[in-house]
């Protein structure tokens, strides 16, 4: 049972306030963990230089194996130390595999992919100043953590003389697109949305641009956006009991961005407050989309949503510092592998096109393994594809053999039932 009032109680009187900088091993509190996690693991929690919380999961019958994980978002509010409990429940199939695990906050809320690549690869050397250096060390990143463990491993792969600090990177349903790429259709959203429904601001409330999400001094609730949306669309209704005006609004909106309507709110959320944190924190209120240029089709009058949709230019400084931390080089030194739900709601599998590329351009694509499943899920994969996932990235590592995608329905079966494995055959993105 997780107990996270107790678990900050516990840190306070023990002290694991932010370690000093010549501290390696900050102080760890016992805690928790997760019944998922299963019998005989042990799990600690502390923080590090920079305030970033972490909890580490070690299994009695740990195999000499590490998991780092970077989880996704970014999360909007400050980081508390309960918090990487969650990432350790819904990956919990790894520590019974019998995996130890670490996973960071990162030091703040909010954007930034090299700060938490820092922070996750900070994570890493406190795990090995604590228990020593595994016989293998990999990285894992999910949605938006997938982001951040490419530029981890793209950062942080090697120490300063060439050793490897990492074996091998795992990254499932991963915005491995790079920033400047993965929230342009959501800027799309906003403006598309503002068009039918004039809510988003109102038009008894100060005008701004969509593309700053809101104003930096606004204070809008999740809440209040659904109520917005829900006042324009019905979306909270069932279908039958939406007005035709309320229908046909919801259509074009759906029909002309291409998200389901159970990720609406989801995306708008995105669409909202992550580009309110990036536009006016990290980029000086300049802005990195645009949409200038694009041609909007599939509504029941597309001459008149373009005509009438607001319009702008991205700010090349904004986009180029943008790039400068979330986009990707291609140059992996490490086997690689994505594992991507070819139906998911949240990030697109086309994005794992573009990543390869990258990886392409940067003459890297022997270390690059792209698998996919017929999920349509995003946040939480089938246990099977994670299993599978280890053991194949493990095998690669070990025997320097690139792994066959084709192989990975039949390895998943001899691994866990049949349910749980759902690898589809498909060509490289």
């Amino acid at each position: 049972m997780i107990r996270p009032l107790a678990l900050i109680a516990a840190l306070l009187l023990t002290g694991a306030g932010p370690a000093g900088a010549d501290d390696p091993t900050p102080v760890t509190t016992p805690i928790d963990c997760p019944e998922t996690v299963g019998a005989g693991v042990s799990c600690l929690s502390g923080r590090d230089a920079n305030g970033a919380w972490y909890v580490i999961a070690m299994p009695a019958d740990w195999n000499r194996r590490l998991i780092v994980h970077a989880h996704g978002g970014p999360r909007m509010g400050a980081p508390e130390a309960a918090d990487p409990l969650e990432d350790l429940d819904r990956f919990s199939v790894m520590v019974r595999e019998g995996y130890a695990w670490i996973g960071s906050t990162y030091r703040r809320g909010g954007y930034g992919v090299r700060m938490a690549a820092e922070d996750t690869d900070n994570s890493r050397e406190i795990f090995w100043s604590r228990f020593g250096r595994p016989d293998r060390t990999l990285l894992h990143g999910q949605s938006w953590g997938g982001n951040i463990a490419a530029k981890v491993s793209e950062l942080y792969a090697l120490d300063i003389e060439g050793g490897r600090n990492y074996d091998g990177v795992l990254i499932t349903n991963g915005v491995v697109s790079g920033g400047t790429r993965a929230y342009q259709f959501r800027a799309g959203l906003r403006a598309v949305y503002q068009f039918y429904c004039r809510n988003h601001p109102a038009p008894d409330e100060p005008a701004y641009p969509v593309w700053q999400g809101l104003p930096a001094e606004a204070d809008m609730t999740r809440a209040d956006l659904r109520r917005r949306v829900e006042a324009c669309t019905g979306i909270d209704k069932a279908a039958r009991d939406r007005t035709p005006a309320e229908s046909r609004r919801l259509g074009d909106i759906l029909a002309v961005t291409g998200v389901k309507e159970e990720q609406l709110v989801s995306h708008l959320a995105w669409a909202t407050f992550t580009f309110q944190d990036l536009v006016h924190l990290r980029l000086g209120g300049r802005n990195p989309f645009d949409n200038s240029m694009v041609v909007y089709r599939g509504s029941s009058d597309d001459e008149a949503l373009n005509a009438g949709v607001e319009r702008f230019s991205a700010d090349p400084g904004a986009v180029a510092q943008l790039a400068y931390d979330s986009d990707l080089s291609g140059l992996i030194v490490l086997p690689t592998l994505t594992l991507h739900a070819l139906h998911d709601p949240t990030v697109s599998y086309r994005s794992e096109a573009i990543y390869a590329a990258i990886v392409r351009a940067a003459g890297r694509s022997h270390l690059l393994v792209q698998a996919a499943t017929d999920e349509d899920q995003h946040s939480k994969l089938a246990d099977g594809g994670y299993l599978t996932g280890l053991a194949v990235l493990e095998q690669w590592i070990g025997d320097g053999r690139r792994p066959d995608t084709a192989d990975f329905q039949p390895d998943c079966l001899a691994l866990a039932p049949r349910i749980e494995c759902r690898f589809e055959k498909t060509d490289t993105p």
